[in-house]
């Protein structure tokens, strides 16, 4: 018997660890910039592997990964639209938001740049320049932030864009990007995603530096005193990381095959929460 009870314990596996698997996974609401660029495939192997935390991310614009936040189907969200994640706090949906790393937009478009836009002395005049042309835009035209900064400089530009030459396709930053290779239009793109994608398309930046093409990335946690099933802990362990000097690093490594920065990190750990 005592040679049965033996074998029985070693065939049996150790309850090393009894908290389901679900547990360890959080869920994160994202852009599709971050998606397209390879940074979660950078960085989330060095997170998980440290934590033992798995992050399921849902990729879609920024103005739907912070719908997916508000309503609780998610416990953090990564975005670039400073302005709606400010309100969102302020309304209670999310807690704890921090500034993780930025980059730019660029305006995009074809080899030859029919309408001069390099020589353009800023972004608005580069937007007015297309609109008065009637030359063919792609818009995501999604509510991501990319899009909500091209309406924002349509709207110092003193454009309301409508016609035929202005495409709204409502797609994701590399579909748009093909769509306006495809019809040698021009569109405003993420730094980011330009230089994971650029080899696959014809096309040039033939506009950047503008201060307004600034483009900041946040990230917050769905508030759990409105969700009870967000993850607090774990959220926060994964934002808690990409604001430390381990996380700076792993921003700051994430390069394209021709060596250039994709992003820039620029966490304040003393920001108000």
């Amino acid at each position: 018997m005592k040679n049965i009870l033996f074998i029985a314990l070693i065939l049996i596996p150790p309850l090393i660890d009894t908290v389901p698997a679900s547990e360890k996974t959080i869920t994160c609401a994202s852009t599709t910039s971050t998606e397209n660029s390879g940074f979660f495939k950078h960085i989330l192997p060095m997170f998980e592997k440290e934590t033992g935390i798995n992050v399921r991310v849902i990729a879609v614009g920024t103005g739907a990964a912070i719908e997916i936040g508000k309503r609780g189907d998610a416990d953090v969200v990564f975005v670039h639209a400073k302005e709606l994640e400010t309100k969102a706090l302020i309304e209670g949906y999310f807690v704890n938001r921090y500034d993780v790393m930025y980059n730019d937009f660029v305006i995009i478009g074809p080899e030859h740049d029919p309408l001069g836009i390099k020589n353009a002395g800023s972004a608005q005049e580069a937007f007015r320049r297309i609109a008065m042309a009637d030359y063919p835009f792609v818009s995501r035209a999604d509510g991501s932030g990319t899009h909500l900064k091209e309406l924002s400089i349509w709207k110092v530009s003193g454009i309301d864009p409508k016609g035929k030459w202005y495409l709204e396709v409502g797609q994701g930053m590399e579909k748009t990007q093909r769509i306006a290779d495809e019809k040698s239009a021009y569109t405003l793109t993420d730094r980011g995603t330009w230089l994971a994608t650029k080899d696959k398309l014809k096309m040039i930046i033939v506009f950047e530096g503008d201060p307004m093409l600034f483009n900041q990335y946040g990230v917050m946690v769905v508030n759990p005193k409105r969700y009870k099933n967000v993850k607090y802990k774990e959220a926060m362990l994964f934002i808690n990381w990409l604001i430390s000097e381990k996380g700076k690093k792993a921003i700051l490594d994430f390069k394209d095959r021709h060596g250039n920065q994709l992003f820039i990190p620029n966490a304040n750990v003393m920001q108000e929460k």
